[in-house]
């Protein structure tokens, strides 16, 4: 039997050293599986998507209107963006991502799904801080400062997959973000009647959906399951979903 593996990319960042690596897995009939690390932690693999899917389909689905602008914090290997865009009403979609590696593999079509975002027109891959941009008053999910005489521009929906879960950051930094105060400053950039849509490794939490309440007009959670061959059953993980009044 002849196992593959490559490591495609090897990059030092800020925030570690993230990797990228293509391997065949002989416990699924060497099905090849694209995984993604920071330092020795995995981050993504595309053996577990269904999830990252969902959180598109179930956020875009409670929406109304033709023409959406959608802001999905987190490129990773794609998914979340890929299904966003095979949303018919969605005009814009614009992907915000730390990591400038990241956006580098779907540029040169690294990763499976890379070629297909890189070439719509309506995405746009931005290497900023998502929840820099998601809470600043000055500028906007670009990166780009806000223009005096002009309305600061709002977004129907923003859907959020980077740390594990509100409470298991990837970095302590982004802490901030899943506040009271962090998550009012992201409402702000989001149109009435929009969607927070967030992703998450960990069962619905309680704490978070009573903080959810408290800045939105309603919240929910929906627990996706997902085969796990490995555990030899079903895996779960959860999306949340906040409506703005």
């Amino acid at each position: 039997m002849t196992v593959v593996f490559e490591e495609l990319d090897y990059q030092e960042t800020p925030l570690g050293v993230i990797s990228l690596r293509r391997r065949s897995e002989p416990r699924l009939n060497n099905q090849i599986l694209y995984e993604i690390k920071l330092d020795d932690e995995f981050l993504m693999s595309s053996l577990f998507t269904e999830a990252e899917i969902q959180l598109s389909k179930i956020c875009l689905a409670a929406l109304q209107g033709d023409e959406l602008d959608v802001i999905v914090g987190g490129l990773g290997l794609g998914y979340t963006a890929k299904a966003a865009l095979e949303h018919a009403s969605v005009r814009s979609l614009k992907v915000v991502d730390v990591m400038a590696p990241v956006i580098d593999w779907h540029q040169r079509g690294l990763v499976p799904l890379g070629k297909a975002l890189s070439a719509d027109p309506r995405c746009t891959l931005i290497h900023a801080d998502f929840f820099d941009v998601a809470t600043s008053k000055t500028k906007g999910f670009d990166g780009l400062p806000y223009q005096e005489s002009a309305p600061h521009p709002q977004v129907h929906a923003v859907l959020l997959d980077i740390d594990h879960s509100p409470g298991y950051w990837l970095n302590p930094g982004n802490s901030a973000f899943y506040t009271e105060q962090g998550l009012r400053d992201l409402s702000e950039k989001i149109l009435s009647g929009g969607i927070f849509g967030l992703w998450s490794d960990e069962p619905p939490a309680a704490d978070f959906m009573a903080l959810l309440d408290r800045i939105f007009e309603s919240c929910e959670s929906h627990v996706v399951s997902f085969p796990n061959p490995y555990l030899g059953k079903d895996s779960t993980n959860t999306v949340y979903l906040a409506r703005k009044a």
